[in-house]
């Protein structure tokens, strides 16, 4: 394995951890603006407000996009790695 073999499989790891962690921080995002907005709106400014909502949001994400992940970190591993292991 070269160099530029090396580094282009790192490459394509940065891209994958990219496009796993997306969709939960796009949630985890999301979910604080609004949440921010409602206690700057309302002038609540409770702790657990922020915290539970945010981690119950970022949980469900995390739970339907497991499968999404899966998939992509499988077909990586087919694709990429395992091929370079082989020595094909």
């Amino acid at each position: 394995m070269t160099e530029g073999d090396l580094l282009d499989v790192l490459r394509e790891m940065l891209w994958m951890s990219v496009m796993i962690a997306t969709p939960v921080l796009v949630v985890a995002l999301v979910v604080g603006l609004a949440i921010g907005l409602f206690q700057a709106l309302t002038s609540v400014q409770e702790l657990t407000l922020t915290f539970v909502p945010k981690m119950g949001a970022i949980v469900a994400v995390f739970w339907l996009s497991m499968s999404y992940s899966a998939q992509l970190l499988v077909t990586f591993f087919n694709d990429q790695i395992i091929p370079r292991i082989a020595g094909n």
